[in-house]
């Protein structure tokens, strides 16, 4: 997002911002979301605090007048009437979004006291996180798999059936695979652009490599906009496709493939992908690397999928087998 285009925050907000895109290094989606969620946080409080009209729309709560003591007054009791507050009051958040919103705001509030030390106390450390219930990944079974990506037909044939292999293959991001250019592909890997702008390099398959190298072939970069020039995947308008362009595809090849399209998305690939390597043998902490987490514990959610082959593992230890009897006749 383009920071310098942004009017309707205060000063100390912009300034927060500021630091997760340049001294934190964090993606537009990340400060984005920041962004969002803290000028829901400041019209709420206006609002109920009965410092606007009623009847003046949520959206035109102006917010810039907001100030350190504004912040200072904030009290927890109204953090979490904001946690699960909805303008639409239709509408309700999703645990997700709560816990989203909460880690926005405890964000907001570490910067101004670790480091900016405008604030003596942080309100935000009494702040429990809403209770999000664990769920474990939905993912697509091999043969599943392979019906997806046989799916895979008409004009744009080869450049879906690539963009299926890397999301099953590699598991990438949407925003990672979006985010390729040619220049990105080597011989046996890719270079993505990973969250928090973290370069890695992510290794393919033979199957893979001549998905890749089929796609190139036809690849048209003809009359493309300067700026798309590099992109790999190119959409049927002459440009870089775009992640909804991608979700749009992936829904038709579901339904082509007679898979369930409401329950599968570009994540759930990625899922199916880490689930695979982790069925036939990958680490837990090369599957860390692969998928570009920075932390061991979200990487960990995968090992809980297999019982059956930590089954497996269980009775291959010769030792686990052995009853009293069988000792007893070996001494």
């Amino acid at each position: 997002m383009n920071l310098d285009q942004i009017t309707d925050v205060p000063d100390i907000v912009m300034e927060f911002l500021e630091y997760h895109s340049t001294v934190r290094g964090h993606s537009d989606l990340t400060v984005s979301g920041y962004y969002h969620d803290l000028k829901i946080l400041f019209r709420f409080l206006k609002r109920r605090r009965h410092l606007v009209p009623r009847d003046l729309p949520f959206s035109e709560i102006d917010i810039t007048d907001v100030d350190l003591d504004f912040i200072k007054s904030i009290k927890i009791e109204e953090l979490y009437r904001y946690q699960s507050f909805s303008p639409e009051s239709s509408n309700s958040l999703s645990a997700a979004s709560r816990c989203r919103r909460t880690s926005s705001v405890k964000s907001f509030f570490n910067y101004l006291t670790t480091k900016r030390h405008l604030l003596d106390h942080n309100v935000c450390q009494e702040l429990d996180m809403p209770k999000r219930q664990a769920s474990l990944p939905r993912y697509l079974e091999e043969s599943e798999c392979e019906r997806l990506l046989a799916a895979c037909d008409g004009p744009y044939a080869l450049r879906d059936y690539c963009i299926l292999m890397l999301f099953l293959s590699c598991g990438l991001r949407i925003s990672e695979l979006v985010s390729l250019n040619v220049t990105d592909i080597y011989e046996d890997h890719l270079r993505v652009l990973g969250k928090g702008n973290k370069e890695r390099m992510v290794y393919f398959a033979d199957g893979c490599r001549e998905a890749i190298d089929d796609y190139l072939m036809v690849r048209n970069s003809e009359d493309l906009k300067e700026s798309d020039k590099n992109a790999l995947f190119i959409s049927q308008k002459k440009c870089r496709m775009g992640a909804r362009a991608i979700q749009y595809m992936l829904n038709n090849k579901l339904l082509a493939a007679d898979l369930d399209a409401t329950r599968y998305s570009p994540h759930k690939l990625r899922h199916t992908a880490a689930t695979l390597m982790l069925k036939n043998g990958v680490d837990t902490r090369a599957l860390q690397e692969v998928l570009g987490h920075s932390n061991l514990n979200t990487t960990q959610i995968y090992t809980h999928l297999d019982n059956a082959a930590l089954h497996e593992a269980a009775m291959a230890n010769p030792i686990g087998r052995k009853t009293k009897a069988d000792l007893d006749q070996e001494t």
